[in-house]
């Protein structure tokens, strides 16, 4: 049987994530994954790809707020978990990708806190509710889907066996933090996840949309905010290559609400055709 072995959340896009045992599924990815964003002074998101070192910064949920600490310099800075703007000339419109989003700025001290251990500007930004910020019509169910900051989908699932696989063909093994994902499920075939349609974790519902596109950011080491050499990209572009695109993990849409908690079983429904 496959079973849900780690559920994990990253809420500020690109810094450290938290591991958790149950997670509430929410119209546009796990509840309070990546409603935080960092942007420059143009308002675009930054990312490891270019700031490795965004990896130092680790959150963790502490008496109810979001704490962000600088492992190096052990500092922290805490936030509320579900912010309210009354102002709204912290209002501004932040840039993933191709996507114009509108959001909020934290506040001028805390972006002030980022810039300090980054060396430059940046903004912390949030956002909220009411900003809907929609999915690819070439992938998108029903054309509604929504999301958060991240890349480009709600969810994404990686099997253990996947990366156990890639691990047998390197020198040095690299961790499953490497690929950011949602989910990992044990018990199951490698790669198997690159054909499941529609599929339940315990009781939720979700869509196998889009392979997952791999880049330099599988090389940041997550412990030390740096690039480590060029696995485990290198490899998995010997033998998951597919159109010039290096794949590893699924991207999911949700097709409804609920929780999902580790342990829970992971029944395939359907398969791609």
């Amino acid at each position: 049987m496959l079973e849900l072995s780690e559920i994990w959340v990253y809420p500020v896009k690109s810094l450290g994530g938290i591991s958790l045992q149950e997670a509430q599924v929410t119209d546009r990815g796990l509840e309070l994954d990546r409603r935080w964003l960092l942007v420059d002074d143009n308002g675009r998101f930054l990312s490891q790809r270019e700031y490795p070192e965004l990896a130092l910064f680790s959150p963790d949920i502490v008496d109810g707020f979001l704490r962000i600490t600088h492992r190096v310099n052990m500092e922290s800075v805490d936030l509320e978990l579900h912010p309210v703007f009354s102002d709204a000339n912290s209002k501004i419109e932040v840039t993933v990708w191709d996507d114009t989003i509108d959001a909020f700025e934290v506040s001028p001290n805390t972006s002030k806190w980022f810039s300090k251990f980054l060396g430059f500007s940046v903004r912390l930004v949030y956002m909220p509710e009411e900003s809907e910020r929609k999915l690819d019509p070439d992938y998108a169910i029903s054309g509604d889907e929504i999301n958060s900051f991240s890349d480009a989908y709600p969810f994404l699932i990686i099997g253990q066996a996947s990366l156990d696989d890639l691990n047998g063909r390197m020198e040095v093994r690299v961790p499953m933090n490497r690929f950011r994902p949602n989910f990992v499920f044990t018990n199951g075939d490698a790669f198997e996840e690159d054909a499941w349609r529609e599929f339940k974790i315990g009781t939720v519902s979700f869509v196998g949309v889009k392979p997952c596109d791999r880049c330099v950011m599988t090389t940041v080491d997550q412990e030390k905010g740096v690039i480590s050499g060029k696995d485990p990209l290198k490899t998995l572009a010997k033998y998951r290559n597919f159109g010039n695109k290096v794949l590893f993990g699924q991207n999911l849409i949700g097709l409804g609400l609920g929780k999902v908690k580790v342990g829970d079983s992971v029944r395939v429904l359907s398969f791609k055709k």
